[in-house]
């Protein structure tokens, strides 16, 4: 029963992780050219709403995936499945870091756009804060790759 527990676990974990892997992808892939095709201003908007709504809907998602990972790790312990337990816990590891630099650099500048885009009034360094919020996105992409093929290889492990 622990192992299939474990399994039911680990698919949510992938899961709830795959949605804010394909967010990163899709800013990575899509957004960031988008943006550096637009002037600061339209950029700034564009990117202040957009992490408005995100900011307000996408812990929820987040948190079930660093939780579900956390319990996939545990459940890997409790039933004496070694392999399982390592790769859970790299894939905590990368999460945690994957949230690390979300709370240290993104956030942050997800503030200061959303306070834009309400207030209309944008930054003098409006560029730079987007440039430096892009600068970050391929070691999210690769973290959340990490977490998610830990994740699997932890379900196959089972």
């Amino acid at each position: 029963m622990l192992i299939v527990t474990g399994q039911i676990i680990a698919t949510a974990a992938v899961l709830a992780n795959a949605v804010v892997y394909g967010t990163d992808v899709c800013a990575a892939v899509i957004l960031r050219s988008v943006y550096r095709k637009l002037d600061d201003a339209t950029v700034t908007i564009s990117a202040g709403w957009g992490h408005y709504y995100g900011d307000r809907r996408m812990p929820v998602v987040g948190a079930g995936g660093v939780i579900t990972a956390v319990l996939t790790l545990l459940i890997a312990l409790l039933a004496g499945q070694i392999g399982a337990a390592v790769a859970a816990g790299i894939a905590v590891a990368a999460l945690l870091a994957w949230l690390a630099l979300y709370v240290r650099i993104a956030k942050p500048i997800n503030a200061k756009q959303t306070a834009a885009a309400h207030s209309g009034i944008i930054p003098a360094d409006a560029r730079a804060l987007q440039d430096k919020w892009d600068s970050i996105l391929k070691y999210r992409v690769t973290l959340q790759f990490v977490a998610i093929a830990g994740l699997c290889v932890a379900l196959i492990l089972f």
